[in-house]
C-alpha cells in the first residue's frame, strides 16, 4: 500500500512538473499594429521598440537583444537548417542539445531507439545522438556543420556555448541578455 502511495505520489509530481513547464514555457507576442518594428525570418524583431518578456530582437547595431521570460529564463528563436527553433540559451552548457522533435522539424534524422549514452544526468545515464547541425544562424552570426546531440528525453532544444561562442560578448543587464 505505502509502495502504491509512493508511486502515486512521484507520478503526480511529475505531472505537475510537466504542466508547469508547458504554460511557463509559451510566451505571447502582441501583433505590433502601429509599431516601428518588424519580424525578421528569424523571428527577431527589428526596430526601436522595446521588446517583450521572452522575445528577441536585431539592434541597428546587429547585437541580439533577449527578454527574460516569465520562467525566469532567456530563449531565442534560432535558425537550424532553415527551421525556426525556439532555445534556451544556456550559457552553462556546453553543446547544442535538440529536442527529438525540433532535431525532426530542421530536418535532422535519428534512430528510433537512441541507445547511444551521451552523458550523466542527475537522474542517470542521458541517451540520445551526436549529430552534425549543417547551418545554424541567429541575428548576424551563423555557423556550419556545428557539432550537437538530440535528446532521447526532454522537450527543450538548449543553445550552449559551441554557438554562443560565436559572439564577442554575452551580457545580461537586469533582464536583458545582449549577443554582440
Amino acid at each position: 500500500m505505502a509502495r502504491a502511495y509512493l508511486i502515486f505520489i512521484f507520478v503526480g509530481g511529475m505531472f505537475a512538473a510537466m504542466l508547469g513547464h508547458c504554460s511557463s514555457g509559451s510566451a505571447s507576442r502582441s501583433d505590433g499594429a502601429g509599431l516601428n518594428e518588424r519580424v525578421t525570418e528569424a523571428g527577431l524583431t527589428t526596430g526601436n521598440q522595446a521588446a517583450s518578456a521572452g522575445s528577441s530582437r536585431l539592434t541597428d547595431e546587429g547585437s541580439v537583444e533577449l527578454q527574460r521570460a516569465d520562467d525566469g529564463h532567456f530563449y531565442a528563436d534560432v535558425q537550424i537548417n532553415g527551421a525556426t527553433i525556439h532555445a534556451l540559451v544556456d550559457t552553462g552548457a556546453t553543446e547544442i542539445a535538440l529536442s527529438r522533435a525540433d532535431a525532426s522539424s530542421a530536418g535532422i534524422a535519428t534512430s528510433i531507439g537512441m541507445p547511444e549514452v551521451i552523458g550523466q544526468g542527475a537522474d542517470g545515464e542521458v541517451h540520445g545522438e551526436v549529430i552534425k547541425i549543417d547551418r545554424i544562424s541567429l541575428g548576424n552570426k551563423e555557423a556550419a556543420d556545428m557539432p550537437a546531440v538530440v535528446l532521447n528525453g526532454g522537450s527543450e532544444t538548449l543553445l550552449g556555448q559551441r554557438f554562443l561562442s560565436k559572439f564577442d560578448s554575452v551580457e545580461i543587464h537586469g533582464n536583458t541578455m545582449v549577443l554582440k
